[in-house]
């Protein structure tokens, strides 16, 4: 069968638009009927065609009409973004906060059947009383166990048990362009549900601002759609294990568009786990260091220790290590480091007792350091 070009336009009359190869279909022919005659023809056609319809049902269409209800239904599999989402969804909770400040929203989810919630330390910072509110509707006050404002995490207490939990999964083992469900109450819309990819893994990004602690984490990018009130979501892969927490969004800058433009970020849930874990076992959460007191004005590449004395800490790992005051550091265990900010969330990634290999120029010097991370005050 040959291929058919492309239709194109070509304009007759005024706002009469027709397609050329119906001229060239019609080209030899010498002669065609007026354009009223084609107009009486078609109101006979459609007057016999109403008759014959009338005589067909022994009546008038009109009076003769049957809606017909369909009774098929649309089967789901587990495995589809409606599956997911009706498993998921009776573990996610909207949290709203009251404080001096007024009050606030936010999400979180199931951990534990016996009432632990997992949710961005942002959400319940400063509050005086937070109410969780469940999926089936029911209402609970709830109190902060443990929060950590340095990964921007916290885990709340609810007097609940026989609560279902999400399965977590490996953030480690999500790859860019896998899909993604994003779970949450944005903008206090309860139970909203979004579906995007990973764009990028290990972005490095800073949250907080001039009134709180600034978190360093090292996120999961994706495009599914995060709006303020997401945070502390779940961000789960297509078979509803969390590999995030929904945490951050990119906008265009002040005055500019404040939502979602596709680029959200989420706390893998390997460090959030962890984190979780030693909320609710210590009620707080460490985090490693490396002794040293960066210059974060520095912009030329590479993450600067501070020209002063006091920059390394005496007996910490730098100090063993042989590191001084001014030595640029521009690798940790083999990645680049382009800015202060990429180092401190390079370390993060870690545990206290880990050991790093940390690449560093001295003068003109390139050298390399062991160190053995330690657990920051």
């Amino acid at each position: 069968m040959p291929l058919r070009k492309p239709a194109r336009i070509f304009r007759r009359k005024p706002n009469q638009l027709i397609f050329l190869e119906d001229l060239e279909r019609n080209s030899g022919k010498k002669r065609s009927l007026p354009t009223a005659s084609i107009v009486v023809l078609a109101l006979v056609a459609g007057l016999l065609g109403g008759i014959l319809g009338g005589d067909a049902t022994k009546g008038f269409i009109s009076s003769g009409v049957n809606l017909v209800s369909s009774t098929s239904t649309i089967e789901r599999s587990p495995d589809s973004i409606a599956g997911t989402a009706a498993r998921v969804l009776p573990s996610v909770v909207s949290i709203e906060t009251i404080s001096s400040d007024g009050g606030g929203s936010g999400s979180g989810f199931v951990i534990s059947p016996n009432g632990y919630l997992l949710t961005n330390n942002h959400v319940i910072a400063d509050a005086d009383a937070i109410t969780v509110l469940l999926n089936d509707g029911r209402e609970f006050s709830a109190k902060i166990l443990g929060r950590d404002e340095s990964y921007d995490l916290a885990v709340l207490k609810i007097q609940a048990t026989g609560l279902k939990a999400l399965q977590f999964g490996d953030s480690d083992k999500v790859q860019v362009g896998d899909s993604v469900i994003a779970f949450g109450s944005p903008l206090g819309l309860s139970g909203t549900v979004t579906q995007g990819i990973i764009s990028a893994k290990n972005r490095p990004v800073t949250v907080g601002d001039r009134n709180s602690v600034t978190s360093f984490i090292s996120a999961l990018q994706t495009d599914a759609a995060i709006n303020p009130g997401n945070s502390g979501g779940p961000l789960v892969d297509s078979t509803g294990a969390v590999i995030g927490v929904n945490s951050a969004i990119a906008t265009l800058g002040t005055g500019s568009q404040t939502g979602s433009i596709g680029l959200g970020f989420a706390i893998p849930i390997n460090q959030a786990r962890k984190t979780a874990d030693q909320l609710i076992r210590d009620g707080k959460a460490t985090y490693p260091v490396i002794g040293v007191s960066i210059d974060m004005s520095y912009n030329s590449g590479g993450a600067l220790i501070a020209k002063k004395a006091s920059a390394i800490v005496a007996g910490g790992p730098a100090e063993k290590a042989g590191l001084r005051p001014g030595d640029l550091i521009t690798a940790i265990d083999g990645i680049k480091i382009n800015t202060p900010e990429e180092l401190i969330v390079q370390i993060r990634t870690n545990s206290v007792g880990d050991e790093v290999i940390l690449t560093y120029l001295r003068g003109k010097t390139t050298g390399t350091a062991k160190l053995i991370l330690i657990a920051g005050k």
